[in-house]
């Protein structure tokens, strides 16, 4: 007999679900949108300046990634930066898109730095803290909480980006 049961909204999975499948529901969400803004472009248009900033497509996907590397693999994981494959600062070169690098790279890059962090917070609790050099000591949950925010934000410029590049608009 065929599943007739209609498919579930991601929001509805997460609104009766834990605090951490909760927070790991809607970082997933964003990671995946973020990623899948670059699928459909040309290189070229995901190069494209349309603001003053250096701000692009490719760039906003590859930052995310050196965030991701900056906060779960240099201050969770406890790793040194130069160990780090990849910028693992989530600074001014993290929006390089130069080097040869590509879409099919850059969500490469991403999705890896992603896999990574999954790994690493799977070894925590929320309420783990770990040292950090400005903040004193933050949690996994203080982590998860920032990357959603910075992921939403990224998001948001993407959504835009997008917009004016080929009118592509939503998820």
């Amino acid at each position: 007999m065929a599943d007739t049961t209609p498919p579930v909204d991601e929001e509805d999975l997460v609104a009766v679900a834990s605090e951490r499948e909760t927070l790991e529901g809607f970082l997933e969400y964003h990671r995946r949108v973020l990623g899948g803004k670059l699928r459909g472009l040309s290189e070229e248009d995901a190069r494209r300046r349309l603001v003053p900033s250096l701000t692009t497509l490719l760039g906003l996907v590859s930052h995310a990634a050196a965030v991701e590397r900056n906060w779960f693999q240099h201050y969770l994981d406890g790793k040194p930066r130069e160990e780090i494959t990849g910028n693992a600062r989530g600074d001014a070169p993290s929006w390089d898109t130069g080097g040869g690098r590509t879409i099919a790279g850059v969500i490469a890059e991403f999705g890896s730095a992603c896999a990574a962090s999954r790994q690493i917070a799977a070894r925590f609790t929320l309420d783990q803290t770990v040292p950090h050099d400005q903040l004193g000591r933050v949690s996994l949950r203080w982590i998860y909480v920032h990357i959603i925010r910075e992921h939403a934000r990224h998001l948001g410029h993407a959504d835009i980006l997008r917009e004016q590049i080929d009118g592509a608009t939503g998820d």
